[in-house]
Parts: C-alpha cells; structure tokens; sequence
C-alpha cells in the first residue's frame, strides 16, 4: 500500500507539471511568446473582408484565414482579439497581442516601432467601372477629367484627390460616401460614372456581386504595401511566421486562399 502510495503521489505531481506547462491554453490573458502554444493576432474585426464579424458573430476575413493557415503549419494555437485599432502599437508592445495582421500599411514611422514582414500585398487605390461589353476608355488617372466620380468619405481616395486640386478640378464632380457599398450601389445604377478606391475592398464586393461591376487596372495615387507587425525586438516569431508564408505562397495556398475571396491572387512574396 505504502508503495501504491508513492506511485500515485508521483503520478499526481508529474500532473501537476503537465497541467501547470499547458495552462496558457485555459484562457489565460497573457499573450503568447515565441515557443508557447498560442499566438493572439489583434485586429480591427470590423474591416471587411480582412478582418469581421459574420452573421454568427464569429471573426473571419482574408487575413483571418491567412493567419489560420500558418498557425496550422507552425503546430500553434491562434487566437483572434478584437483591438481598438487607434491604440494597436500600444497592445503589441504590452505584450496583449503578439502579431497584428490586419490589411496594415508598411510606413517608415510604423516600422520604427514595429518589426514587419516581407510586404506580402499592395495596397492600390484603382478605378471601378459599370460591367459592360465595351472596354472602358479609362487607362488611366487622366481619363477621368469631365466625369462624375465617387468614394468613400475619408479615405485614400479622397485624401488624394484633395492633396491633387488640379485632378480634382478636372472631375465634373467627386461624390463621397459613408462606406463603398453605397458607391457600388450608385455606380450600378448609372448615378455615377465610376468608383475610385481601394481594390481589396472592391474585388470583394464585386465577388459577392459577380457581372455588375468591372475591377480596372488603372492606378490612382501612390501605392502602399500590406505587413504582418510583430514586436520590434520579437525577430524569432516574425522568421517563424515569415517562413511559413513563404512557403504558403510557393505551394499555392495563399493563391487559393486570396480566389476565395477577391476571385484573383492579390498576394505576394518568394515564389
């Protein structure tokens, strides 16, 4: 009995170990470091189609599914965290988030703060026509002088425009809305004569509204470029996430990934 004893004693303190190493797992708050079994992204959750909610209140996108994917080839937990995006340096850097992957620009005064990846999609502001059997006229930004164009209030779009008064001034009119769909809408029934504004956001809304709409591949303004941020001194999970991409994209399945959602593979990187 004396020896029984021993023996359970032992194995209840060897369960004991076990249970205290893979605590994390329970719900802890505190987020993951490199070799742990969790990762938590932090995100906007209400910027579609890179990060939402959907009609089950639970979180998905494109970058949603990105993220899914390399934490399944790293063996790693992933957790999503909804962020006020306003205060997402200050969420990585106290450690509440290990990675923020949400459609984020690559700027010089991000990255002196934060580690990123290889750029892995451009972030181009393009123009938006009604589908027609006709090839649109428009080749580029120029083509749009003595036309009535719409984008979202706020955006990139419009921020451009405004900083380029004599491109503005060539419009017949420049129309903003609260959101694109509303642009969408009023592009699709002849309100206006075209959208300018982000592509992912418009190859989106055209894959959920096939032969409406025309996706060109004109242009307007600078173009920025999308990273995955990890802390700045975190170099060890940003070459572990930076590796696993890489070999997404060379196997194709962020080509697949990026069909499913904008029908045509925006991503880049090493092929």
């Amino acid at each position: 009995m004396k020896i029984k004893g021993l023996v359970l004693t032992a194995l209840l303190a060897a369960a004991t170990v076990i249970t205290g190493c893979g605590g994390q797992e329970g719900g802890s708050d505190k987020a993951a470091t490199t070799g742990g079994n969790k990762i938590v992204v932090g995100l906007d959750d209400e910027f579609p189609p890179m990060g939402f909610r959907d009609d089950k209140n639970e979180i998905t996108g494109f970058d949603v599914e990105l993220a899914k994917e390399a934490a399944k080839r790293l063996g790693r937990e992933v957790e999503f965290k909804a962020i006020d995006w306003s205060s997402k340096e200050a969420e990585l850097k106290s450690k509440r988030i290990d990675i923020l992957w949400n459609g984020l620009d690559i700027t010089p005064e991000r990255q002196e703060n934060m580690l990123f990846s290889d750029p892995y999609m451009d972030n181009r502001q393009i123009v938006f026509v009604r589908h027609t059997e006709t090839p649109s006229t428009i080749v580029g930004e120029a083509d749009l002088a003595g036309m009535t164009i719409g984008t979202q209030s706020a955006s990139t779009a419009e921020g451009y425009f405004n900083e380029n008064e004599s491109l503005k001034n060539s419009l017949k009119e420049l129309k903003t809305y609260g959101d694109f769909t509303s642009a969408f809408m009023d592009l699709e029934n002849g309100r206006i004569d075209a959208v300018v504004g982000d592509e992912i956001v418009g190859r989106y809304y055209i894959s959920k509204h096939p032969d409406k709409i025309d996706a060109l591949d004109v242009v307007v303004g600078p173009v920025s470029q999308f990273g995955i941020a990890f802390r700045k001194d975190d170099t060890a999970l940003r070459d572990e996430v930076q590796k696993v991409f890489d070999e997404m994209v060379k196997d194709g399945s962020a080509k697949k990934i990026s069909e499913q959602w904008f029908d045509k593979d925006l991503v880049k990187g090493k092929e």
